[in-house]
């Protein structure tokens, strides 16, 4: 029984079987590390460039709903909001 199995573990078929899954391991474990790269580069650029962009246009949006309330309330008619 020993022998049947050796000689199929030792087989050229076998063989290529473990070299395959050995290179897929290998090509996979590659993706999943350039993707995560890839997602980190995407998310530190997006923090760095576009958050202040978002924030300061949200400021700028308070400002101009300041500024409609306030002459609402004064009663001068308010210029209308370019978006």
């Amino acid at each position: 029984m020993a022998t049947v199995l050796s000689r199929i573990s030792q087989s050229s078929i076998v063989q290529s079987g473990k070299q395959a899954a050995s290179d897929t391991a290998f090509i996979t474990k590659k993706l999943i590390r350039s993707t995560g790269k890839a997602a980190w580069i995407a998310g530190t650029s997006f923090l760095v460039l576009f958050l202040p962009l978002i924030v300061e246009m949200d400021r700028e949006q308070q400002l101009n709903d300041l500024d409609s309330q306030q002459a609402t309330l004064l009663g001068t008619p308010s210029a209308p909001a370019l978006n």
